[in-house]
């Protein structure tokens, strides 16, 4: 349906101003008329169709971004927790939403709710914006009566899973950038600066040291053939990717080569039983029922090996045991989670201890980030400098070889 931005005056002779999602203008008319609001100027705000280049404009460049979302529930949730109605924070929200897309999502979602659909199901067909486990805790608020606390409550668990993605993604810009500013000046020098200067020495028809031999052909190999290797390295990479996903054989081999990495598998196990347990304990601390909240904490660990030792665990679950001893027979999760996983059962304090795991191996990976980084420094400054200090020799060997022939 188009969207309708519409201006009109309420009982009071007050203005009103908005979006609305209707068939037709008349409709709109009708729709505010029902709403007791006496409309002055109705136009249309985003057609249903205008073509294939505003649909793809829509999908390509006005995608949803987790960031929309996450700032959008915690208004709703201040809203709320104020003492507003649902639909009168729903209008609010579509009034303060700047990106496009999401403000259409907002407004189809606000009149689907004015039609008398709850929350979650004028959430549930918007998957691609709202989760899994967004809409479950939506749903398990509206059972519970406690949208305004479990909304607050899904704003905190988003912003804390953001800012975790912020520190990884800060920690490893610099070194990122590091590579790449590297690299460039490494091509640079090989494909431009050492042929003109190497290209003196083979017009002076001499024996050359075996190193400026070496960089010689390397620069010519490079030289000649950088686009090639450009290709054949995408290609390789893309190819692989393909493979390891297209199947869920490959999807295991890949899942199983990231944990067994030296550095980084304990890094990946410990983020993702990170992201277990607290989206586990929210679900559950929700009111969401344990093994719905199983199925949904599974799906965000991101790896099917961990995976796989969840739905194990599920199923024992349904047969009447604890959550933390088929974890602990699985040999995946770490000792110290599942023990303290244990200790939470027993003392009927789950959820908390949940929250206590997440934090601890959180702040683990943080570190580990942290110290990795900083060996990455000094390290990439030392490989940066044997290279050049290879191309350096390379260049002045042959020089002073010149040297010695002239004394």
């Amino acid at each position: 349906m188009p969207l309708y931005s519409y201006q009109a005056l309420d009982g009071k002779g007050r203005r009103k101003k908005g979006i609305i999602d209707a068939h037709s203008s008349s409709a709109v008319w009708q729709k505010l008329k029902d709403q007791q609001l006496y409309p002055t100027q109705v136009e249309v705000a985003v057609a249903e169709k205008q073509g294939e280049e505003r649909e793809l404009s829509l999908t390509l460049f006005s995608r949803i971004g987790q960031t929309e979302v996450t700032r959008a529930t915690r208004h709703l949730a201040t809203l709320l927790n104020a003492g507003l109605p649902l639909m009168s924070a729903l209008g609010i929200l579509v009034d303060q939403t700047s990106h496009p897309a999401f403000r259409k999502l907002l407004a189809q979602v606000r009149e689907e709710v004015r039609e008398g659909k709850s929350l979650s199901a004028a959430l549930a067909p918007h998957m691609r914006a709202f989760t899994p486990l967004y809409l479950y805790m939506v749903q398990a608020a509206e059972a519970a009566g406690t949208l305004p606390d479990i909304m607050e409550r899904l704003a905190n668990f988003r912003e804390h899973q953001q800012a975790v993605r912020s520190k990884v993604k800060s920690a490893l810009a610099y070194p990122l950038l590091m590579l790449l500013a590297g690299s460039a000046i490494l091509f640079f020098l090989v494909v431009f600066v050492i042929p003109s200067i190497t290209g003196i020495f083979q017009e002076m028809n001499q024996t050359l040291p075996t190193v400026t031999l070496l960089l010689i052909g390397a620069s010519e190999f490079i030289g000649q053939y950088w686009w090639l290797m450009g290709i054949g390295g995408a290609g390789i990479f893309f190819l692989t990717r393909a493979a390891l996903q297209a199947t869920p054989g490959g999807q295991r081999l890949r899942d199983k080569i990231k944990l067994r990495l030296p550095v980084l598998g304990p890094l990946v196990k410990k983020m993702a039983v990170a992201r277990f347990s607290r989206t586990l304990g929210t679900l559950l601390q929700s009111g969401v029922p344990m093994l719905t909240a199983l199925e949904i904490a599974q799906k965000v660990v991101n790896n099917s090996i961990l995976s796989d030792a969840i739905n194990y665990a599920a199923q024992e679950v349904t047969q009447g045991e604890s959550l933390s001893r088929p974890l602990a027979r699985g040999g995946i999760f770490p000792p110290m989670a599942t023990e303290m996983l244990a200790l939470g059962e027993h003392s009927g304090n789950l959820e908390p201890m949940l929250f206590r795991i997440a934090d601890a191996y959180e702040q683990e990976a943080e570190n580990k980030i942290m110290l990795a980084t900083a060996l990455v420094e000094p390290l990439m400054i030392l490989f940066m400098g044997l290279v050049v200090g290879f191309v350096v020799i390379a260049i002045l060997l042959p020089l002073f070889e010149m040297n010695q022939l002239v004394r």
